[in-house]
């Protein structure tokens, strides 16, 4: 018997609940055909109409922020695994090795932190805001269908009383359904019209805190991984500093458009520009036995370069025998006259000194005429006027056609140190000047 007047129950109030839909929805048919009044409310109406503008405004900053955090994840990710390569490349008889890896350990905790801390003071701060709105949406709702209970009573109880045969029983019934339906109604309605606009205006104070939050925690973040980033900085200076004695040359790997190691081409210079057709003199010929002094050394033949220490008249400063030591074991032969003549006029001119301030094997001088980019890491990078003290190829086999060695002067006054300074170039970029 329990469990048919359950049903029975069950059964009245889903017959209850179809009556009431459809007296709603017969209600609404006359208030759009204009057969029926409807109640309105503007001020509601715009509390509506903020509250729907809130809801969208939220629920994109929840996914703006969701988006957010999923970047700050794979940065998060892609930090540690750069980590993890320089603790892998980092050889163990390095300097610094530990703190490196100690700051590599020290930089994945920070991106643990930042990431958690933005979901607890962030994400689920806007998550616990967004949470109470469904539950207002549906009070709306609910509200909504109440004032259509409430209209459709108000005007069959009106109905009731403009009849031409009045029946006081079914009128009373409908005033007192009237009563009930207007004091539910009313009810929500209060509630919504306190609720609503105090929402409204939460909102500032929520997106204030909100960014607050965001801005401090990676303003923190910030410093915090500027610190590391200072210290690895240190770290890898240090390195280099210790092992600064222990140089070593990277060599580029040569592109399409650079010309291989050991078969150099030099670029065209522009046009029309004077080193375009540079000008080598080779002295195949010896001079004449007769016109040579008494101390005069006798002349090479033509397949051989006559040294620099050839020097007429017999004596020789100390100046003199360095330089000419120093070209006579790998001084080509398309500069021998220049390297002699150069030698011996600033050992002339300036009684023997003249050298001390110029890099060793010095020949001669040329300026830059045009801008030359270097293709390979021995090459040198050239700026128009620039001066280059050209000196010789320690091994002559590896001189290209076109191609000199040298050192910039400017690199040269500043470090004094050859090795690091020098470097080859095309000559007919450039126009001899001494």
């Amino acid at each position: 018997m329990a469990e048919m007047g359950s049903k029975g129950v069950t059964a009245g109030k889903i017959a209850s609940n179809v009556q009431k839909k459809l007296t709603r929805a017969q209600e609404k048919v006359l208030q759009k055909l204009g057969k029926a009044d409807e109640t309105k409310d503007e001020q509601f109406e715009q509390c509506v109409q903020n509250f729907n503008k809130q809801l969208t405004e939220g629920t994109r900053l929840q996914k703006d922020l969701r988006t957010y955090l999923a970047s700050v994840k794979a940065m998060h990710e892609a930090s540690k695994k750069l980590s993890e390569c320089l603790q892998e490349v980092y050889e163990p008889e390095w300097p610094g090795r530990d703190e490196a890896n100690k700051i590599a350990e020290n930089n994945d905790l920070l991106w643990m932190d930042y990431h958690q801390k933005l979901v607890d003071q962030a994400l689920l701060t806007m998550d616990t805001y967004l949470g109470q709105f469904p539950d207002i949406k549906s009070r709306i709702a609910k509200r909504g269908r109440k004032l259509v209970d409430y209209d459709s009573a108000r005007h069959h109880y009106e109905s009731l009383q403009t009849a031409k045969k009045k029946d006081e029983a079914k009128i009373a019934k409908a005033e007192e359904e009237l009563i009930k339906a207007q004091k539910v109604f009313e009810e929500m309605n209060v509630d919504l019209q306190e609720e609503l606009p105090s929402l409204w205006n939460s909102r500032v104070g929520f997106y204030v805190n909100t960014f607050q939050s965001i801005a401090g925690l990676e303003e923190n973040f910030h410093k915090e991984m500027s610190k590391l980033n200072q210290n690895l900085n240190d770290v890898l200076v240090s390195l280099e500093k210790q092992h600064g004695s222990n140089t070593f040359t990277v060599k580029a790997q040569p592109s399409d458009s650079a010309p291989e190691k050991g078969n150099k081409s030099p670029s065209p210079p522009p046009d029309g520009s004077p080193a375009a057709t540079p000008e080598i003199r080779v002295n195949h010929e010896p001079e004449p036995a007769s016109g040579a002094s008494p101390g005069a050394t006798i002349p090479k033949s033509p397949s051989q370069p006559a040294e620099a220490s050839e020097v007429v008249g017999g004596a020789q400063e100390p100046g003199e025998t360095a330089a000419s030591e120093a070209a006579s074991s790998s001084l080509p032969a398309v500069v021998v006259e220049t390297f002699s003549a150069t030698v011996n006029g600033a050992v002339e001119g300036s009684g023997g000194t003249g050298r001390l301030d110029l890099p060793p094997g010095f020949m001669f001088k040329v300026q830059a005429q045009h801008d030359y980019t270097a293709t390979d890491t021995d090459e040198l990078q050239l700026k128009a006027g620039d001066v280059v003290l050209v000196i010789p190829f320690q091994n002559p086999e590896e001189q290209d056609e076109g191609w000199l060695m040298g050192v910039k002067e400017s690199d040269w006054n500043q470090h004094k140190e050859l090795e690091k300074c020098r470097g080859v170039f095309p000559e007919n970029f450039t126009e001899r000047v001494q």
